[in-house]
């Protein structure tokens, strides 16, 4: 169990670091006015759910102000409110572009802010190495971790004769079974993202599964079996058994849409993607299943990733221990202490938002474990559908994400995967050298 929070000594710690004036455009009510992110697209319950607890928060904290932001990360988009500097004072980010934004200098060093966080030193280290600079400082918190899953659709395997308590466990069956459902159905099997740098991420997680690397040592492994493999099996997939539908442009916000639409059978997608489904996307909770990924060959794991909650660069000193506050309120005193779990539990369920569906633990598990005896009386998650993945899941080798020009080289595989899927005669053999050159590139430019 975490210590418990001396959240007024905290408070007094990390707001004393900062006593900035109020910008020009600020309203002069003697607060410290902060932006923070809401997801884009909630239903409105989910809005109000978000809205309670930001009143829950300047109850508490009646010097903040906070005020909101739709915001979605895609390395597209953020990249450009980035340089434009249109963010909010609090974003979100992937682990990948952790250490990058850190090094370029392009998120606020909040370091001495969160030394004073009661579970500073809690972090599991692997995770906490996200969000650090060379020093060991932490510039961005990490709020949550995942392990990539099998997201299916219960109905659709009904219909396709299979059995939704028992998915898939190889490639082979779930080719299988991605065929049984179109042809059943004449919908997609099993579809893959290919856009906006996450077609990379997830033929990286595939090859992982099949025990493969995408850079080993600061090296790209890009023309490799496993990647060979991979990228066969999708061709078969798509060309043969025509069970991959006809949309090769998904991103992680519109597979999401298509699947919590019945439009997809399966596909892979990190591990605690439920939420998004539920609040964003109306998924009707009685058609989820979740899985782990089948893992073939010695070396094979499943890719972790996580994401960081982090501070404009922009943010005055005063503006940014504002934020330190609304990160250790909003993400972080849920898996760390029991009144604050329970009200945020309790506010969740009282708007019919999800509570209780899977994370890794960003401290260790017994500490996971304890925080879901906390809210055991609000989960209202179908836990029994994704039992399949709870239950394997951390005992499963967990790798990390590539750590040189992550979303760069995910970028180039997008490309080899669209081709893949849009191009009968595509050439996997030459996509996979070129592939290779391309991504040594990029990770040598980043070097």
């Amino acid at each position: 169990m975490q210590p418990s929070r001396p959240l007024a000594a905290v408070a007094a710690a990390v707001l004393a670091l900062g006593l900035a004036a109020c910008s020009d455009d600020e309203p002069d009510d003697g607060r410290t006015h902060i932006t923070v992110t809401i997801d884009a697209g909630l239903e409105q319950a989910a809005i109000d759910a978000f809205n309670a607890r930001i009143d829950q928060f300047e109850e508490a904290h009646p010097d903040i102000a906070v005020e909101t932001q739709e915001y979605t990360w895609t390395a597209g988009t953020f990249t450009a409110q980035l340089a434009g500097g249109t963010l909010p004072d609090v974003f979100t980010v992937p682990f990948t572009d952790g250490r990058g934004l850190i090094e370029r200098g392009q998120i606020a060093d909040i370091g001495d802010l969160t030394s004073a966080l009661p579970y500073r030193d809690s972090y599991n280290p692997n995770i906490a190495a996200a969000g650090e600079d060379a020093e060991g400082d932490l510039w961005a918190v990490p709020i949550s971790a995942y392990g990539q899953g099998l997201h299916y659709n219960r109905t659709l395997f009904e219909a396709a004769g299979l059995d939704p308590d028992a998915p898939p466990t190889t490639w082979d069956e779930i080719q299988t079974a991605a065929k049984a459902i179109t042809d059943a159905t004449g919908e997609a099997g099993y579809a893959v993202m290919t856009n906006d740098n996450t077609g990379g991420w997830i033929l990286t997680t595939v090859v992982n599964a099949l025990g493969g690397r995408t850079e080993a040592d600061g090296k790209a492994t890009i023309d490799t079996p496993a990647m060979r493999e991979a990228l066969t099996r999708l061709q078969d997939m798509r060309w043969d058994d025509q069970s991959m539908g006809d949309d090769f442009l998904y991103d992680w916000a519109t597979i999401n849409q298509a699947f919590a639409s019945g439009r997809i059978g399966m596909y892979v997608s990190g591990g605690g993607n439920y939420g998004n489904l539920f609040t964003q996307n109306a998924l009707n909770p009685d058609d989820y299943g979740l899985t782990v990924l089948p893992l073939a060959g010695a070396d094979a794991g499943v890719l972790g990733g996580g994401t960081l909650a982090a501070v404009s660069p922009n943010a005055e000193p005063d503006e940014q221990a504002a934020a330190v506050e609304w990160i250790d309120f909003y993400y972080m005193e849920k898996l760390t202490d029991q009144a604050a779990a329970v009200a945020d539990a309790e506010v969740k369920a009282e708007s019919g938002q999800p509570v209780g569906a899977p994370e890794l633990p960003v401290f260790d598990k017994a500490t996971y474990d304890e925080a879901q005896t906390w809210i055991a009386e609000f989960v209202n998650v179908p836990v029994e559908q994704m039992a399949p993945y709870t239950s394997q899941v951390f005992d499963q080798p967990l790798l990390t994400e590539p750590v040189h020009a992550t979303q760069e080289v995910y970028a180039v595989l997008d490309t080899v995967v669209q081709t893949v899927l849009t191009d009968e005669n595509a050439d996997i053999d030459a996509l996979l050298a070129q592939a290779q050159t391309d991504a040594q590139a990029a990770i040598d430019a980043a070097a």
